[in-house]
C-alpha cells in the first residue's frame, strides 16, 4: 500500500481516537496518537491478518502492551473492519466491550488483555515461543511504551526472548519521551534504549515512527533477521496530529472537552483534506 493511502488511514484513526475519548470523557490521547502510524501500518500492510478469519491459527499477532493506549487499537480495528465504527463512542461506558484497556474476551481482534504494564510483552514472548515449538510461521508484534520499559518484567521478557533466539518476535518501543509524571529522563531514565535491547541479544533498529518509509524498511529488516528477536525503537511525538496536544505531558491521560474536541477534529479534517489533494 502506498504511503499516501496509509497516511489517510492513520488520519482517520486519529479522528477515531479523539472521538472515542471525547465521548468517554477520560482516557489516554497522547500515547494513542503517537502510535497511530505504526499500528496502522501493522494492520494494513505488515501483518498476515484477516478480519473475516479472526481465529486463523496461522495469523500474525499484535499485543498492545501499553494497554492504556487502547483507543489507537480500537481506532485501527474499526478502520480494518473488526468492529463497527459507530461503537467507538461507547469507549469506557458501562457494559461496553470497548473498555479503557483491551479485553480479549469481548473485543474482536484483541489478542491479549493488557494494561498492567510489562505483562503484554511477556505474553508476546510466550506466543512467539509457542510458534517456534509448534513449527508455525506466524509472527508476533508487541508495542511497549518508553515509560513502560521502566518495569523490570519487560527486561525479564527481553532476556528470555534473546536467549531463545525468537526471531519471530518484534518489540516496538513507542519512544515519545513522556509518561504520566513528566519526561522519561525525569521519572526514571531508560536511556539508551537501543543499547539495552542489544545487551539482551536483540537486533535493534532506530526509526522515525511517523515516517512510513522508515517503518516499512524496519519491519522488512526484522523479517529478514534470523536467530534473534528485533526491537524497533521509534521516536515519536506524543499527541501527534493535534497541535495543542503535541509534546504536552498533561495530555497523557486527559480527554478533550467539547471545545477542544471541535478544535482537534477541525485540525484532523484539514489534514485529511490536504492529503486528498496530493
Amino acid at each position: 500500500m502506498e504511503n499516501l493511502k496509509l497516511a489517510k488511514i492513520a488520519n482517520e484513526v486519529r479522528k477515531n481516537i479523539v472521538t472515542s475519548l471525547h465521548s468517554a470523557g477520560s482516557g489516554h490521547p497522547g500515547g494513542s496518537l503517537s502510535a497511530a502510524d505504526m499500528v496502522t501500518y501493522l494492520y494494513f500492510e505488515e501483518m498476515n491478518v484477516d478480519e473475516k478469519d479472526r481465529k486463523n491459527p496461522d495469523r500474525d499477532r499484535f499485543i498492545l502492551s501499553k494497554g492504556h493506549a487502547a483507543p489507537v487499537l480500537y481506532g485501527v480495528l474499526a478502520e480494518k473492519g473488526y468492529i463497527p465504527k459507530e461503537d467507538l463512542v461507547t469507549l469506557r461506558k458501562m457494559d461496553s466491550y470497548l473498555q479503557g484497556h483491551p479485553d480479549m474476551k469481548h473485543t474482536p481482534g484483541v489478542e491479549m488483555s493488557s494494561g498492567s504494564l510489562g505483562q503484554g510483552i511477556s505474553t508476546a514472548v510466550g506466543m512467539a515461543l509457542a510458534g517456534k515449538l509448534d513449527n508455525k510461521d506466524y509472527r508476533v508484534y508487541t508495542m511497549v511504551g518508553d515509560g513502560e520499559i521502566e518495569e523490570g518484567q519487560v527486561w525479564e521478557a527481553a532476556m528470555f526472548a534473546g536467549h531463545r533466539k525468537l526471531d519471530n518476535l518484534v518489540v516496538i518501543v513507542d519512544n515519545n519521551n513522556l509518561q504520566i509524571d513528566g519526561t522519561v529522563e525525569e521519572v526514571c531514565s531508560p536511556y539508551p534504549i537501543d543499547k539495552k535491547f542489544q545487551a539482551f541479544n536483540f537486533h535493534v533498529i532506530n526509526i522515525d515512527g511517523h515516517n512510513f518509509d522508515e517503518i516499512r524498511q524496519a519491519l522488512q529488516n526484522a523479517r529478514e533477521t534470523k536467530g534473534m528477536p528485533t526491537a524497533i525503537v521509534m521516536n515519536t511525538v506524543k499527541g501527534k496530529g493535534v497541535s495543542f496536544m503535541e509534546n504536552q505531558v498533561n495530555w497523557h491521560g486527559a480527554a478533550p472537552n467539547d471545545e477542544q474536541y471541535e478544535m482537534a477534529m477541525e485540525e484532523l479534517e484539514k489534514a485529511g483534506e490536504a492529503l486528498c489533494q496530493k
